[in-house]
């Protein structure tokens, strides 16, 4: 048996790649997306060294869209984005419809097809949900009207973008079949037949969909297994998207985006989240190592100028049209900025219509080229833009937030406690029980929601932060209590906190042996381990302890 064969030597490949690059692109504090394009590019064929099989990594790049679609589902929020509805919804179309001129009016220069010049415009007008969320969670304003904003406005552009996918191959076939002479019956046909279609699909899964998935997850879920939980998951998902494919004729995305949304309207939306992600990241690493593959570097070259106009419509074109939206709307300037700058990039949807767009043969690949570059261009520029946007704005939040949770506590001796999970709740039950003042430091948006519902003091935001811990008053507390699970993560912000404050009494959580041995050799005064806890107590009720 041979020990290489084109799909180990395209995943090894692929992964081990992107790993490397991605690892460089996150010590440049860049987005590891850019860093999996450029993975993409070297084992691509347009550049020297080892070349991956291309019709290989295309069909593992199908199961990436799935899963990335999917994923898309399952955090779709109808909450969201009603709650932003008046600003998200006209705004998103605005902003998308000038995009997509600008985009056509470049098309239109280059002399591609009037078809092309739409596909091109599209793929210019939707931001990265990845490349957005990151950039809004490292500012803390995830959670803050502007986030809500930004996350509602990206949600319509993933709407329309879902449409597009459905219906381009509907019109390309109306276009091939109006160059070929044929009648009008004959254009429309495709496109009401796939209109049809997907209506046809969409009522069968809001019917029995809505009804079957959440009870067959159910019934796993009492069953105790964790692993059939996740290859549930894993069913569902792909499961949808080719019985979609298969009996309605519709997208792989289509199918995979409502099986997302139906699952994530479950109360097991969170853990199947969860479970799945490692192997939704992984694939998606993939489908982005893909499409790095397709791209060609000689554009940079070649079509520098073409280049250049396509990186101002991403940057300028789409940040002037939605700040005017926003100040339209009588919004201020600093949330006009924020949804601005969050969308001066593409990502996801811009690949996945290029990948389709030129596989249809509706748009050029000189047109594909310069949307991948366009794209690594606006990644690696976003974060930048973002921080000098928002940095003034933030630092002044995190003052008042300092200011307001200092007011709730006495000058000296609280308690700080990270992590308001499952064993942070019962701590901070506690510690209420018992009057003890403390403050709650938190990153999840529901988990620190939930902890102010509860009347208790929270920052939002990553102790590993040293401008988190300075707002919940770490210099002036007496204890640090660690309970986010990951021990390694528990280390880093001991560490953060001892520089602060070396007074500071620190207990933290492990999970594991090499866990408590980090901790201790870190100079954790208190290390507290699970498992061993469990073995004393049942030993203790037994008389043996």
């Amino acid at each position: 048996m041979p020990h290489h064969t084109p799909l180990i030597g395209t995943i090894v490949a692929g992964l081990v790649v992107a790993f490397l690059m991605g690892a460089i692109a996150h010590r440049l504090k860049l987005s590891p997306l850019v860093g999996y394009l450029v993975a993409g590019i070297m084992i691509g064929p347009f550049t020297p060294g080892f070349v991956a099989d291309a019709s290989l990594a295309n069909e593992l790049a199908e199961i990436g869209v799935i899963l990335l679609m999917f994923g898309v589902g399952l955090h779709f929020s109808m909450k969201d984005l009603l709650s932003v509805k008046h600003i998200a919804i006209p705004g998103a179309l605005v902003q998308i419809a000038v995009a997509t001129g600008l985009g056509m009016g470049l098309a239109h220069l280059m002399g591609w097809p009037l078809m092309g010049g739409i596909v091109f415009g599209l793929a210019l007008s939707v931001a990265s949900t990845v490349v957005l969320l990151r950039a809004l969670q490292g500012a803390d304003l995830v959670e803050t009207r502007r986030g809500r904003i930004a996350v509602g406005w990206l949600i319509v552009e993933d709407l329309v973008m879902v449409l597009a996918l459905v219906l381009l191959p509907a019109l390309a076939a109306v276009i091939n079949d109006a160059d070929s002479g044929a009648g009008a019956g004959a254009l429309i046909a495709p496109l009401v037949g796939t209109l049809l279609k997907v209506a046809g699909f969409v009522a069968l899964m809001l019917v029995v969909g809505r009804r079957v998935i959440p009870w067959a997850l159910h019934w796993v879920v009492h069953t105790g297994s964790r692993e059939l939980f996740r290859l549930a998951v894993l069913a569902i998902a792909l499961g949808v998207a080719f019985g979609a494919a298969y009996a309605f004729d519709v997208s792989f995305a289509l199918g995979a985006f409502f099986a997302g949304m139906i699952l994530g309207e479950t109360p097991l939306s969170r853990r199947a989240t969860e479970e799945t992600l490692p192997l939704r990241d992984a694939f998606a690493v993939l489908f982005f190592v893909s499409v790095g593959m397709l791209f060609n570097p000689a554009v940079l070259v070649q079509q520098p100028l073409p280049l250049l106009a396509t990186v101002a419509i991403i940057i300028i074109g789409k940040s002037i049209a939605a700040y005017a939206i926003v100040r339209l709307f009588g919004k201020p300037g600093d949330t006009a900025m924020t949804i601005a700058v969050s969308l001066a990039q593409i990502g996801e949807f811009s690949f996945i219509l290029a990948t389709l767009g030129t596989g249809l043969g509706v748009l050029p690949a000189d047109a594909r080229d310069l949307i991948l570059a366009g794209a690594i261009v606006s990644i690696f520029l976003n974060p930048i833009l973002f921080s000098l946007a928002v940095r003034g704005r933030k630092q002044e939040e995190v003052d008042a937030e300092a200011a307001r949770v200092a007011a709730a506590l006495p000058p000296m001796g609280h308690v700080v406690l990270v992590g308001y999970g499952r064993v942070g709740k019962l701590i901070a039950t506690r510690l209420t029980q018992r009057a003890v003042p403390f403050v709650v430091i938190e990153g999840d948006g529901e988990k620190a929601e939930e902890a102010q519902a509860a009347g208790l003091s929270v920052v939002r935001g990553n102790a590993l932060e040293d401008r988190h811990l300075i707002a919940a008053g770490v210099k002036e507390a007496r204890h640090l209590l660690i309970a986010v699970p990951e021990g390694f993560e528990g280390g880093a912000i001991h560490e953060h906190a001892f520089r602060l404050n070396p007074q500071l009494a620190v207990i933290a959580r492990a999970h594991s042996d090499a866990e408590v041995d980090y901790l201790e050799k870190l100079g954790v005064p208190h290390v507290v381990m699970g498992e061993r806890e469990l073995a004393r107590r049942m030993l203790s009720l037994c008389g043996v302890g």
